[in-house]
C-alpha cells in the first residue's frame, strides 16, 4: 500500500460474543432537549476525558436558528472520540429546514471524524419512543455496525416485544451455500434462530456444510422454477409449519453493456434477484406462513441506488427490490410484519478477490473507511431487523457500504 502511495485504513473493530454492546463511556446533549432523561436511562451517560460516542437528541428543533446548538455540543468534543466512535443525532420526520439540516451534518461528519467512526441520523416518526427505537440505538452505538455510516434510519410508533432474542424462531436464507448468505445464517443462528439455508441444487455440498455448522437444514431449490413458490410453502408447511423470518439474499450477475447484452442475461439476473423474492413472498404472505409480527428483508445493492456501468440488468433488479420493500412495508404494517433492505457497498468476498488490483482497490477506498466491507457486516445489519426489538423498524433500506463517497 505504502508503495502504491495509499494510506493503511483505520482498523474497524467488529462485535464478537461476549463484548459489551457499547463499549465506552457517551457524552449525551442537550441537557434540555425532549428525549434528555429517556436517553438518559438508556445510554447511562458519563463525563470522561474521551468518549466512545457523541449522542444529540434534535427532537426539538424546529427552526434553522436552533442548529447552532449542534455547533456548541460537537465542536469542543470532536477531537474526543475514541477509535471506532460513534455519532449519532436524533430527530423527527418532519418536513422543515431544521430537521433536513441534521443530513447534512451527520453525512459530513461521518466523512470528517475518521479513525473508524460512524455517523448515523435516527428520525422518529409521530408516536415513536426511546423505547421503541432502543434496538436502532444499540445497534448502531455497538460495534456490529462498523461498516454502517452516514445512513438515516426511520423508527416508527409501537413498542417492541418483551422477548430479546431469536430463539423459538424459524428464518429462512436463500443463497445460502456461500458468501454473505453463509454469515446470515452463521448470525441468525447465533442469535437463537433456526435456519433454514436455502440454494439451488448445484451448491448442494456447500450448502449441506453451512446447514450443518449452524445446527440449521439444508433446502435444495431453484427458486425461478414456475413452481417454486409453491414447493417452498409446502417444504415449509411441513417442515416447521410457519417461518418468522425471511431473508431474499439470493442473487447472481451477468455483466454486459446494455448494448451488447443479449436477453437471456437480462431475464435471468431479473428472476434471481428480483422477480423469485415477490413471487416467493407473496406465495408465503398467502398461506399464512409469514405470522403477524414477521420479518422480510430484501438484499439490494448500492449498484441499485448509484447505478454501475456494464450492470444494468443488476442494478434495475436490486433498485426494485427497494421500491418493493416500502411498497410491501405500508402493505404489511397493519399485521405487524416489518419489511427493511439492506444495501451492500464493496465486501470482500470470493468474486472481489478475482477482481484486477486496482479496480479492486478503488472500490475498497472510495468510502469514508478506505476499505471493504466484510459479509459478516451485512449479516449484522439483518439480524438487528429480524430483532424482536426492531418491530418499530420498517420501510428502511440501510447502506451497508462505508458511506461511498459517489452516488449516494
Amino acid at each position: 500500500m505504502k508503495r502504491l502511495g495509499l494510506p493503511d485504513p483505520p482498523r474497524l473493530v467488529r462485535w464478537r460474543p461476549g463484548d459489551p454492546l457499547i463499549p465506552g463511556p457517551i457524552l449525551l446533549g442537550p441537557d434540555a432537549s425532549p428525549h434528555f432523561d429517556e436517553l438518559s436511562d438508556l445510554l447511562k451517560p458519563q463525563e470522561a476525558e474521551r468518549y466512545h460516542a457523541l449522542v444529540f437528541d434534535a427532537t426539538g428543533l424546529d427552526a434553522p436558528e436552533g442548529l447552532r446548538e449542534l455547533y456548541d455540543f460537537f465542536h469542543p468534543v470532536a477531537r474526543s472520540l475514541t477509535p471506532s466512535g460513534r455519532v449519532i443525532v436524533i430527530g423527527t420526520t418532519a418536513m422543515n429546514a431544521a430537521q433536513q439540516a441534521l443530513d447534512g451534518l451527520v453525512r459530513s461528519v461521518g466523512k470528517e471524524f475518521g479513525r473508524g467512526t460512524t455517523a448515523q441520523l435516527v428520525r422518529l416518526a409521530p408516536g415513536a419512543t426511546i423505547e421503541g427505537a432502543r434496538s436502532t440505538l444499540e445497534f448502531l452505538l455497538s460495534a456490529k455496525s462498523a461498516y454502517v455510516s452516514g445512513q438515516t434510519i426511520v423508527v416508527s410508533a409501537g413498542a417492541p416485544p418483551a422477548e430479546q432474542d431469536l430463539k423459538g424462531k424459524v428464518a429462512l436464507v436463500t443463497g445460502a451455500a456461500r458468501g454473505i448468505g453463509v454469515e446470515i445464517a452463521n448470525v441468525l443462528a447465533r442469535d437463537g434462530a433456526h435456519v433454514i439455508c436455502l440454494d439451488v441444487p448445484a451448491a448442494g455440498h456447500d450448502l449441506a456444510k453451512v446447514a450443518n455448522r449452524v445446527r440449521g437444514e439444508a433446502l435444495q431449490l431453484d427458486l425461478t422454477g414456475p413452481d417454486a413458490p409453491e414447493r417452498l410453502a409446502q417444504q415449509i408447511k411441513g417442515r416447521r409449519g410457519q417461518v418468522d423470518i425471511v431473508v431474499h439474499n439470493a442473487g447472481i450477475t451477468r455483466d454486459k453493456t446494455l448494448a451488447n447484452m443479449d436477453s437471456d442475461r437480462w431475464d435471468a439476473v431479473l428472476a434471481v434477484n428480483l422477480l423469485a423474492p415477490i413471487h416467493v413472498t407473496r406465495r408465503l404472505l398467502d398461506d399464512g406462513l409469514i405470522p403477524d409480527g414477521g420479518r422480510v428483508v430484501g438484499v439490494a445493492s448500492i449498484a441499485g441506488i448509484a447505478g454501475n456501468r456494464g450492470q444494468t440488468n443488476y442494478a434495475t433488479s436490486k433498485a426494485g427490490i427497494i421500491g418493493w420493500v416500502r411498497e410491501l412495508s405500508n402493505t404489511l404494517a397493519d399485521k405487524g410484519i416489518t419489511v427493511n433492505g439492506v444495501a451492500p457497498g464493496f465486501i470482500e468476498t470470493t468474486m472481489t478477490a478475482k477482481m484486477p488490483l486496482m479496480v479492486r482497490e478503488a472500490g475498497r477506498r472510495m468510502n469514508s473507511m478506505a476499505q471493504g466491507g466484510l459479509p459478516v457486516d451485512v449479516a449484522e445489519t439483518i439480524a438487528w431487523f429480524a430483532a424482536p426489538g426492531s418491530a418499530t423498524v420498517t420501510g428502511n433500506v440501510v447502506r451497508v457500504c462505508g458511506q461511498m463517497l459517489l452516488g449516494a
